[in-house]
Formats: C-alpha cells, sequence, structure tokens
C-alpha cells in the first residue's frame, strides 16, 4: 500500500537535505564588533526606533531658595546655636581658627591642653553658627566661618598669650581672628594684645604717670619762688661778708 502511494505520489517521498558547515576564519569579536557596511548602517540608521522623551520633573526647575523653604528645621540645631550664643555672651576672649588637615587625636591633644588653661576648643557648623549669631552684634565674624574652622573660649582675655603659645606649636591651626572684650579684633591686633601687660601692671605704670605729672607740676609752681628764695640768700650772704670784716678790724 505504501509503496502503491509513493509510485503515485512521487513528491511523497522523504529525502534529507545537503548540510554544508562552514568555518570562520577568525573569531566574532562581541564588545568591539565590525562595522557594517555602507548600505547595512544607512538601514540601521533610518529603521533605529525615536522614544519619545520622558516628560521632566518639576522640582528639577525649582530654584535653590524654594526647595530650601519647603526643607524642615531642625529643632536639634536651635539647641546647639543657643549653646552657641550663650558661649559668645559669657566670654572675654573668642578666638577663631582655621583647621587644615589634622588627625583626631592631634585636635585631642591641643583640646586637653586648652582644657588645662581655661580654655575651651569648640567646633561647630557654617549653619550652625549663621543661626546663632544672625542679627546679633556678632554677626560681623561670619565671613571667618566659610571654611574649616574651630572656636576657642575663655572667660578671661588674660589668657591671649597662653592661648597663642599653645597653638605656635600645632602649624594646622591658623588663627584668623577673634573677639576681645567684645570688641572684634584681627590676628595681628589679638597678638599686640597678648604682649601687653597685665591689669595689675598698666594700673601701677598709670599710678607711676600721674605722680610724676603731680610732682612735675608741682616743681613748675614752685620754681619762680625757689629762685626767689634762692636769689635773696645770695643778697643776704652778700651784706654780711662787709659787716663780719668790718668787727674783725
Amino acid at each position: 500500500m505504501a509503496s502503491l502511494i509513493q509510485k503515485s505520489l512521487p513528491l511523497t517521498k522523504t529525502s534529507t537535505p545537503a548540510l554544508q558547515f562552514l568555518r570562520f576564519r577568525g573569531k566574532i569579536n562581541i564588545q568591539r564588533p565590525k562595522e557594517p557596511h555602507y548600505e547595512r548602517a544607512r538601514v540601521i540608521a533610518v529603521t533605529h526606533p525615536k522614544y519619545p522623551e520622558p516628560p521632566k520633573a518639576k522640582s528639577c526647575f525649582k530654584t535653590r531658595e524654594e526647595r530650601t523653604q519647603q526643607q524642615l528645621e531642625n529643632p536639634y540645631n536651635e539647641i546647639i546655636a543657643r549653646e552657641v550664643r550663650n558661649w559668645l555672651d559669657h566670654s572675654r576672649l573668642v578666638a577663631v581658627f582655621h583647621l587644615n588637615s589634622i588627625t583626631a587625636d592631634e585636635i585631642f591633644r591641643v583640646r586637653v591642653q586648652l582644657h588645662k588653661q581655661n580654655l575651651h576648643l569648640k567646633s561647630y557648623g557654617s549653619k550652625i553658627i549663621g543661626q546663632a549669631v544672625k542679627g546679633t552684634r556678632y554677626e560681623a565674624i561670619l565671613p571667618l566661618f566659610h571654611s574649616n574652622h574651630c572656636i576657642v573660649f575663655s572667660p578671661d582675655q588674660q589668657r591671649t598669650a597662653t592661648l597663642l603659645r599653645i597653638t605656635r606649636k600645632v602649624p594646622q591651626m591658623v588663627l584668623l581672628g577673634g573677639i576681645v572684650e567684645e570688641t572684634l579684633v584681627s590676628r595681628n591686633q589679638l597678638v599686640a594684645y597678648a604682649q601687653m601687660p597685665g591689669l595689675q601692671a598698666a594700673q601701677a605704670q598709670l599710678v607711676q604717670t600721674l605722680n610724676q605729672a603731680a610732682g612735675h607740676l608741682v616743681q613748675q609752681l614752685q620754681a619762680h619762688q625757689n629762685s626767689f628764695v634762692q636769689v635773696l640768700d645770695v643778697h643776704a650772704t652778700k651784706k654780711a661778708e662787709p659787716e663780719s670784716t668790718e668787727e674783725s678790724k
């Protein structure tokens, strides 16, 4: 039956296709494929799909002020700002330093040395400093806090020389300026203030100057009287000499 069908329908014969294996001479580089032919590159460029651009977020076009206004203020920053304000109000000496590259161990050793001399080393962010001094008499020190910095507080302004002596051994701390007795001073003025004598020595010099002025005034007032008395004494001695000579004769 099968042979009959094959004879009547010759196309139903099964035949295996001829297979030919090809081998490429070189390896195919997947990372850097070979550039296609010019015609093929044109077809690829024409048939390349173009997708619509996604809509841009509206927040990308907001200004910095609009974005910062929406941020909630951290109440912890207000507490630290009040602490900074308290240090400024109760310190007779405030020194601002610029900090270069320094390790935590070095800054800890400096903090311990300063604390022994009643000098307190603190470090705050520029945002907290600005929040603490905004609208106050200390607002003039804001330009000193644009970089990495630290602040030294002390209730005794006579510790200026000690502060400079300790920080001179730490070249990573660069003195920028400070506040002495509620007066903003520069670095040179702070160094000159440290070289001034103490309060008692200055008072002694003032008393000595006043006494010298008073003594000089008394001498000037008594100068004419003294000269007049001297002239009378000379005249009296000259008059007494002839009388003594006559008595001797």
